[in-house]
């Protein structure tokens, strides 16, 4: 597994016009991320602060796993924000699986800001014991 593409960089920024002719700033951050491999998978650990289940979007297309996601920061009523770096981050990252990997049996599990992400092995590729007979 490889990670192929940093979809995006901190101090980078892309300017979409509104309707209404005013500017916004969108950032694309790139996310941490551990990956932990054994011989039955692969488990990757990706830090989303702020993402819920809705604004989180995980696919996988001609061999890559693409994950994407906007965190809500929210504000309460009444305050007035004072200063924002980032008002709502996006997130997006890409990985490229090999084809030891079954891309039809991930698991995925979003927890407290972290998603965990379980990439089985194909049952042809996890390592197996040969029996050896004598004689």
């Amino acid at each position: 597994m490889n990670d192929t593409t940093e979809l995006a960089r901190k101090d980078q920024a892309s300017v979409a016009r509104r309707e209404d002719d005013q500017l916004q700033h969108e950032v694309k951050l790139t996310p941490p991320v551990d990956i932990v491999e054994d011989s039955q998978s692969i488990t990757l650990w990706v830090d989303l602060p702020g993402v819920t289940k809705d604004r989180l979007d995980v696919k996988v297309h001609d061999g890559n796993l693409y994950i994407e996601a906007e965190a809500v920061v929210p504000t309460r009523t009444g305050l007035r924000l004072q200063h924002a770096e980032i008002r709502q981050p996006h997130f997006a990252r890409a990985f490229s699986l090999g084809p030891d990997f079954d891309a039809s049996k991930i698991d995925a599990n979003l927890k407290d800001g972290v998603l965990k992400l379980t990439i089985p092995r194909r049952d042809e590729a996890r390592p197996r014991r040969i029996e050896v007979r004598a004689g």
